[in-house]
């Protein structure tokens, strides 16, 4: 009976806090998500099935080691949409990237080759346990050339512990995206207190699924309905459905 009712919950878009996702990894074979077509439109599926209506998935582009460009992604892109076609899979799947806060990045912010998503979003990492040189500098150097800059899982980097850290980039004009699965521990304990704190002092913007493979989708299916993730759309101003 438990597992009826559970099954129908996940499954009722209209209990979905979001209809857009925009932090996945479902790309096949250009990172460390997807390994292959048939991975990327499983856990399509599965999304579509949770409610959702867009999906913006956001592969890695990291000069060395994930060296994506926005030909290569949208290439990509487009043959998992004719696949998405073929199997009747209707849902809305659209493509920006995670950029990794390394001197390639920093050449495409100053020469603004740079694929963003909504209106001139442009969603990065940082490394985890070393604040980079010219943190500061880049985010507002992208808010003066027009770009929205889009921290991903803030929560997670070692090196930001205070509030007041936080609150000095988002100062800046950094937007917080937040991975829902946070909330409830998958990354650690240290990494879901950040991601609580940050939710209760109405400071997250984005929520993300950051979802690879079936690992993080069993832990987001669990997590998208909890009661962290309802206390965080009651108390931060959740822009996913406005892009």
């Amino acid at each position: 009976m438990f597992n009826s009712v559970k099954n129908l919950l996940l499954n009722d878009a209209t209990k979905l806090p979001s209809l857009i996702d925009l932090h996945s990894h479902f790309l096949p074979d250009i990172d460390d998500g997807c390994e292959s077509v048939e991975d990327s439109l499983k856990l399509i599926t599965q999304m579509k099935k949770l409610g959702y209506k867009k999906l913006i998935t956001t592969p890695h582009i990291m000069s060395k080691k994930y060296p994506n460009t926005i030909q290569s992604i949208k290439k990509s892109l487009f043959e998992i949409r004719g696949m998405l076609k073929v199997k009747n899979i209707d849902i809305e799947l659209e493509a920006s990237a995670e950029y990794y806060f390394d001197n390639h990045f920093i050449d495409l912010v100053l020469n603004k080759e740079l694929l963003y998503f909504g209106d001139n979003y442009i969603l990065f990492e940082l490394p985890y346990t070393t604040r980079p040189l010219l943190l500061e500098e880049m985010i507002v150097k992208m808010v003066s050339l027009g770009y929205k800059p889009v921290l991903a899982h803030p929560e997670r980097y070692r090196f930001l512990r205070e509030v007041t850290e936080y609150r000095k980039l988002k100062s800046l004009g950094l937007f917080f995206q937040v991975n829902i699965n946070s909330l409830e521990g998958y990354y650690g304990h240290e990494v879901q207190k950040k991601a609580i704190m940050l939710s209760q002092k109405g400071m997250v913007d984005f929520i993300g699924s950051d979802i690879h493979h079936q690992k993080h989708m069993d832990s987001y299916k669990e997590s998208i309905f909890s009661e962290n993730t309802k206390m965080l759309f009651k108390k931060n101003k959740i822009l996913n459905d406005y892009i």
